[in-house]
């Protein structure tokens, strides 16, 4: 039973012959006094069957039940119709008084079953009212059922997910913004040379939860409140968190591995979210696709084409989200679905994909000039000096990128072991690549100090206090220096 209408007195019968090949009888108890009216009807079929059925050819047996038949000559109707644009094919039988066997026989030979006796033994209307009963039964356990399959759980932790990310949001932009790459980096973004050389991987899940301005932020919470429903609604609230965090970080090591831009949002949590909806299509392919499937399919294309066409938006989040989201529905599976073996094969698979991509992603980003500028910092926060200089010096040696970074980092090394000639050399380097930078102008000075050319550290920390007049180290050393006779 593919439909009932109790008002219109209609019910729908479909079978499925092949997988491309669908037979459908519509039964209809209802009089059609002109031809134009029953024509009509047939119109309005083709086009509900049109939008119903895609990709598939469909023959149809309409099959009307009148006391009279149109007045007007509808002989041309009872040829099959065939409807151009798709491979659709209609055929007429109209059941009244007068032509009740001889359409019988037709319905009967269309079919190709046994002829069809239009006389009972029985009750007629006792039997008809039976048959509405059961029909009118199935119809109504079918519509509980689907409802059913999506009232497992109610929304719970998608309004407190949400909740989070608002406040983490309000948090960060009292305390220093959420534009601000130092301060992102601070509340626990993505940075792959901290999770590398401090092994911060804790940033993996704390990146979940940042979000860089406030579009950024709605855009995330908007797409989590309407997919957070009903995946929370289909899979009830401990599977739901479940498939989220692993599709969260699922998406964060896939940013790690192929991305070196400091990076955060929720965005691989969601897509995890398109990921448990196509999963749950598998299972209810047919519920799927009456619902929401082909909208789902075009969100997740026009958001991955979306992300390899604008550079800024982290595609390899979106797409590591988007599996893992798909492999973690596999091992929470759906309610009601004990599958162990699908459960094993999901778990292994998202294992077995994390672990390549983590690979990858620490074999790719240990070479790279952040990670070497961070390895340097690190040294010098540890006061190793002599390992900063020969960092410094690699990375200067193989590359361009990072230049006044570190050069400035070599130069402080330098003043530190007391060897003020090359720390002069590198700051002198520095200036002329980068001359707006002030602890370079006032280091420069306090080398040639310590070297007691005090005429080249007054000249440059002039230049410096012309460039930046209101910084306190400059300013302090231009006032000291005037004081001891520089004009």
């Amino acid at each position: 039973m593919m439909h009932i209408d109790v008002v219109n007195h209609e019910l729908w019968l479909k079978k499925a012959v092949t997988k491309r090949d669908v037979q459908i009888i519509r039964l209809v108890a209802r009089e059609f006094h002109w031809k134009n009216h029953l024509k009509n009807d047939l119109l309005h079929v083709f086009k509900r069957l049109e939008h119903v059925f895609k990709r598939k050819q469909v023959t149809i047996y309409n099959v009307y039940v009148a006391a009279h038949s149109p007045v007007d000559s509808w002989d041309l109707l009872k040829r099959p119709i065939h409807l151009e644009s798709r491979e659709m094919i209609m055929h007429l039988f109209y059941l009244d008084v007068f032509m009740e066997n001889r359409e019988m026989a037709r319905l009967s030979a269309a079919l190709k079953i046994s002829p069809i006796s239009s006389r009972y033994e029985i009750d007629v209307i006792q039997a008809t009212q039976q048959l509405k009963y059961r029909l009118t039964t199935l119809l109504n356990d079918k519509i509980k059922y689907e409802k059913n399959v999506f009232s497992f759980g109610k929304p719970f932790f998608t309004y407190i997910l949400i909740v989070i990310n608002a406040i983490m949001f309000l948090f960060m932009e009292i305390n220093g913004g959420t534009t601000d790459t130092v301060n992102l980096i601070k509340f626990g973004a993505k940075y792959n040379p901290a999770m590398l050389v401090d092994g911060e991987w804790w940033r993996l899940i704390t990146s979940m939860f940042i979000h860089i301005g406030f579009f950024h932020l709605f855009m995330n919470m908007l797409a989590l409140f309407y997919l957070g429903q009903v995946v929370e609604r289909i899979y009830g609230a401990v599977r739901f968190l479940m498939i989220y965090l692993l599709a969260g970080i699922g998406g964060s090591i896939s940013s790690f591995a192929f991305t070196e831009n400091v990076s955060a949002g929720a965005s691989g949590a969601i897509f995890g979210l398109f990921g448990a909806i196509l999963f749950f299509g598998i299972y209810y392919k047919e519920l799927f696709f009456k619902t929401m499937g082909l909208n789902i399919i075009f969100l997740v294309g026009l958001n991955v084409a979306t992300g390899f066409m604008i550079p800024a938006i982290d595609n390899a989040a979106h797409l590591g989200g988007l599996f893992a989201g798909f492999l973690a529905s596999g091992i929470v599976h759906l309610p009601k679905k004990k599958s162990w073996s699908i459960r094993a094969l999901a778990t292994a698979s998202l294992v077995g994909l994390i672990t390549v991509i983590f690979l990858y992603g620490t074999s790719q980003h240990k070479d790279t000039p952040e990670y070497d500028w961070y390895l340097t910092n690190h040294y010098l926060e540890n006061e190793s000096y002599e390992e900063v200089i020969q960092m410094a010096t690699l990375a200067l040696e193989s590359s361009d990128e990072l230049e006044v970074e570190f050069l400035f980092q070599r130069s402080f090394a330098y003043l530190k072991l007391l060897d003020y000639k090359s720390a002069i050399s590198d700051l002198k380097r520095l200036i002329d690549v980068d001359p707006y930078i002030p602890e370079a102008h006032y280091n420069l000075a306090l080398a040639y100090i310590e070297l007691q050319e005090y005429k080249r550290a007054e000249e440059v920390i002039k230049t410096g206090y012309d460039l930046h007049p209101d910084h306190e180290l400059i300013k302090e050393m231009y006032e000291q220096l005037r004081q001891n006779g520089f004009d």
